[in-house]
């Protein structure tokens, strides 16, 4: 399930044994699971801290505690402490934490929205903006709303054709094409004006 390396649990038992309370262990837990804004909390935890639904590791010294609704986001995670020549550095590694991509028999939405999700705003947002799947048609056309620093953005044309609609006709079987659906004139904030 978790795998946590001697060194991190080493590093952790130090600090347990600093603050020195009884039954003081680490809570781990998802945060914003099966998003692409997922994270890892990681956190002391005394038993009356415990929401009651955890499941109990044992370690050398301590216990972690994997919060219940976490578990299949933190399933094959690793947790290691890595010596470095400026200290140390706690490092944990979750491969599902932002839950899997659908399978190829899933629906074209559902393919669709993950790609969109996971890949394509993402890279968006590095200029504020986003898109948003408004429909898909029984012939695979998909349609899209630009949102944020993409709507009324000069580059939008652009970023459609030689990005996301590359990406989804090369990704989403199904897919035969990407239209704009934005009245990009109502545009309060674009990053390249038209």
């Amino acid at each position: 399930m978790i795998q946590i390396s001697d060194s991190a649990q080493s590093h952790f038992r130090k600090l347990i044994e600093r603050e020195s309370l009884p039954g003081l262990g680490v809570r781990l837990a998802a945060v914003h699971p099966g998003t692409s804004k997922a994270d890892v909390r990681l956190e002391f935890a005394e038993p009356r801290d415990l929401q009651g639904d955890e499941w109990a590791i044992d370690c050398d010294g301590f216990t972690l505690w994997l919060d219940g609704d976490s578990t299949r986001f933190l399933d094959g995670a690793e947790i290691d402490y890595v010596t470095q020549s400026t200290g140390g550095q706690l490092q944990i590694r979750a491969p599902k934490i932002k839950g899997e991509a659908p399978e190829a028999s899933a629906s074209l939405v559902e393919r669709v929205r993950w790609l969109i999700e996971f890949e394509i705003n993402p890279q968006l947002a590095q200029h504020r903006g986003n898109v948003a799947l408004q429909e898909i048609t029984a012939d695979g056309v998909v349609l899209l709303r630009f949102g944020g620093g993409c709507h009324g953005c000069g580059m939008a044309d652009v970023t459609l054709k030689q990005g996301i609609e590359k990406t989804l006709i090369e990704k989403v079987p199904g897919v035969t094409a990407v239209r704009d659906a934005t009245d990009h004139d109502t545009g309060s904030a674009p990053y390249i004006p038209r």
